[in-house]
């Protein structure tokens, strides 16, 4: 009988350490060290102009005008779930069609006659495979370079620029492969359309 409490004593200090030390020393020291030394990261990366917050740069949003960059294909949905107050909240989520199936094949092929539709001076060209299909999280916030030199001349002309201006642009939010060789050059679409708009510059 002495055993047993005696090991229920040791189960419980244990889990009472464990759980200080893990659940709370250790996440607040980490928690700690990383405001300090990536305060934007640590908060979600948001990007935030005269106080107003414009969205994180690691989430995706969705843009269909003509005058902005495209980003890749978002499954938005905004009947399934509400908040507390019965308002609807729009999210984004990833397909479970299959590459292999005639369905996915059917909606690629729709996607890519609407992309040229747009891009008529791209006919020679073809389209980058990330502006037709949706990406693993259906959030990502990136797509290839060669996805937004697609766009260029359509944004241009849609904001009276010149294509040099919009080049710059997307220069500006290039960002390069990680050590400069893990993963691709990307662009991110959220910071271009905010430069469009001249809310960053």
């Amino acid at each position: 009988m002495s055993n047993m409490k005696s090991l229920f004593t040791s189960a419980i200090l244990s889990f009472i350490v464990f759980t200080l030390v893990c659940g709370v020393l250790y996440t607040g020291t980490i928690t700690a060290i990383a405001q300090a030394v990536f305060p934007e990261k640590s908060n979600g990366s948001i990007i935030e102009v005269d106080g107003k917050k414009y969205g994180s740069e690691l989430v995706a949003q969705q843009y269909t005008d003509e005058k902005y960059m495209w980003g890749r294909i978002m499954k938005i949905d905004t009947g399934t779930f509400t908040d507390e107050n019965g308002n609807k909240l729009m999210y984004s989520a990833p397909s479970n069609l299959s590459p292999a199936s005639d369905e996915y094949e059917e909606l690629v092929a729709q996607r890519v006659k609407a992309i040229k539709s747009y891009h008529e001076y791209n006919a020679d060209k073809p389209i980058p495979v990330d502006l037709v299909t949706g990406s693993g999280s259906g959030l990502d916030p990136h797509i290839s370079l060669a996805a937004a030199q697609y766009q260029i001349k359509r944004i241009a002309d849609n904001n009276n620029m010149k294509e040099s201006q919009v080049e710059d642009i997307v220069k500006k939010c290039t960002e390069k492969p990680f050590l400069g060789f893990l993963g691709e050059t990307t662009v991110n679409v959220l910071k271009v359309n905010l430069m469009i708009d001249g809310i960053l510059s």
